[in-house]
């Protein structure tokens, strides 16, 4: 293995760079621009049972070093994904990719992964646990640990590959939610999805998306990132995969030494295409200059 290189639930990756989901399509958009093959991996655009076409319009927002945005899952359904987006993925990427699934219900999140999981190129399943419970009276399913370890049993019961579980941030313990996944069977926790904001536009006195609120994303939110991957890190025993506000190499390093295996970028993304290519050439020089030799001997140095 090289000096970047890591392990994530059983399968290498040659660095651990990850192009968040949402800020990354499905991969062979941003191939035209640069060889996405030098990445670790990337989460691809967040796939529900049925299309979606998502939120109304306006669904971005500006924000002091950050975005909000309240896009809605828009994406063409699993069955499309699988027969359409994959096909054209597998001639630009050789690696293997990482879902990311979304669900309203259980059974949505059961159905979706259990097709995903049959794919050759799908190498882990990241279940995005911050949906809407639409029989819970519409209340995220990250925000209750029993409701998540029964979305993490349903997948588990139907597929073969890791299951790493993405997280909301929008709670007070997120140790214990964390943690009611490990318990029921999840191979990896990634977090963290965005935080909830809102800005409001001061000539039309009225809420810039039409949503109202959105995910609020971008460096600001780093240092509650760290702080979250770290308590999670302390708390479990499966890989975690840090991610939020992360921008510059220095970031994935104090996201490793957190206690995060592997780190995904996101809103650095849709600043800059090739973000995720740059630190991941730049990470050798600051390895070199805080006297790191391999990335894999600082996972959870930090930790006490």
């Amino acid at each position: 293995m090289g000096r970047l290189s890591v392990d994530l639930c059983g399968i290498k990756l040659d660095n651990p760079v990850i192009p968040a989901s949402g800020t990354f399509g499905y991969g062979y958009e941003f191939a035209e621009i640069f060889d996405i093959n030098i990445l670790g991996t990337f989460s691809f655009k967040g796939t529900t049972k049925d299309s979606r076409f998502g939120n109304p319009t306006p669904r971005i927002a500006e924000c002091t070093a950050g975005m909000i945005n309240a896009v809605g899952l828009q994406n063409p359904g699993v069955e499309k994904v699988i027969t359409e987006e994959l096909p054209k993925l597998k001639k630009c990427f050789s690696k293997p990719v990482m879902a990311n699934v979304s669900g309203f219900a259980v059974a949505d999140y059961a159905y979706t992964c259990e097709k995903l999981d049959k794919e050759e190129q799908v190498g882990w399943l990241e279940v995005n646990v911050s949906c809407p419970n639409v029989h819970g009276g519409g209340m995220s399913f990250g925000t209750d640990p029993g409701a998540a370890a029964e979305v993490v049993r349903a997948v588990k019961e139907v597929t073969t590959k890791p299951v790493i579980v993405k997280l909301s941030p929008n709670v007070t313990d997120i140790v214990s939610i964390a943690k009611a996944c490990e318990d029921a069977g999840a191979d990896g926790i990634s977090l963290i999805n965005t935080m909830l904001g809102m800005r409001i536009d001061l000539r039309t006195k009225k809420p810039v998306i039409a949503n109202k609120m959105g995910g609020f994303s971008g460096p600001a939110i780093f240092p509650v990132a760290v702080r979250m991957v770290y308590q999670v890190a302390n708390a479990v025993k499966i890989p975690v995969v840090g991610m939020g506000g992360v921008s510059t190499a220095e970031d994935v390093v104090e996201m490793m030494l957190a206690g995060a295996t592997a780190v995904e970028m996101g809103a650095a993304n849709l600043v800059d295409p090739c973000a995720c290519r740059d630190i991941i050439n730049d990470l050798p020089r600051v390895m070199d200059k805080y006297g790191i030799k391999n990335l894999s001997d600082i996972i959870g140095a930090a930790r006490g």
